[in-house]
């Protein structure tokens, strides 16, 4: 298999590894033994399994950035895109778990391993960016009112991600009360005179 097949092969396996455990409860030698390879192959393609795990890392955040630029591409409501984006990734966790549980790991390990707290500043701040960078575009289509403040909103779109992952994890814990949250969202960024 060509170096680059194997390495997506890798990948795919490991990710569904370590989101259906965990980072500490996964070995190097079930992650090897799920991607049908003997641990020194896997060695060759990634120095450590925290190497692995931050790759998993990228490459499902890769994922989600093709899945959003779709959606994005589908809604032609500005006012509505980051509604999409939000809505695009519950039901892609919901169909096949993976950011989420990846996330929320990569959350809990940054207490205790300062290489992996490093990567979720910096890969948070691209989230970040990347949202307050789609809030922008809305404005500047006219969907969202231009007194929003993109990196604001970007953060409190991160943190309702936060709460629909904590949602997953300790299970049903806002279930009811998520379209609620998700309309008085979209009316807040539309504004008053957009309101759906």
């Amino acid at each position: 298999m060509p170096a680059e097949e194997r390495r997506a092969s890798l990948l795919d396996a490991a990710c569904r590894l370590f989101a259906g455990r965990s980072y500490h409860g996964t070995t190097t030698a079930d992650l090897a033994r799920a991607a049908g390879v003997t641990e020194p192959v896997l060695y060759r393609h990634f120095p450590s399994k925290r190497a692995l795990y931050l790759a998993c890392m990228d490459w499902s955040w890769e994922q989600v950035k093709e899945l959003w630029a779709e959606r994005l591409a589908a809604e032609t409501d500005p006012g509505l895109w980051l509604s999409a984006i939000g809505r695009a990734f519950v039901e892609s966790e919901a169909e096949r778990p993976r950011s989420s549980p990846l996330w929320v790991q990569a959350l809990a390990e940054s207490s205790v391993d300062p290489e992996i707290a490093i990567y979720m500043r910096a890969h948070m701040h691209e989230v970040h960016e990347y949202v307050a960078d789609v809030i922008r575009r809305a404005q500047e289509a006219g969907g969202v009112p231009p007194e929003r403040d993109p990196d604001a909103e970007a953060w409190i779109s991160i943190a309702l991600g936060l709460l629909t992952m904590a949602d997953e994890v300790v299970g049903a814990l806002l279930q009811d009360t998520w379209p609620a949250i998700r309309e008085s969202r979209i009316a807040w960024l539309r504004g008053p005179l957009q309101a759906p």
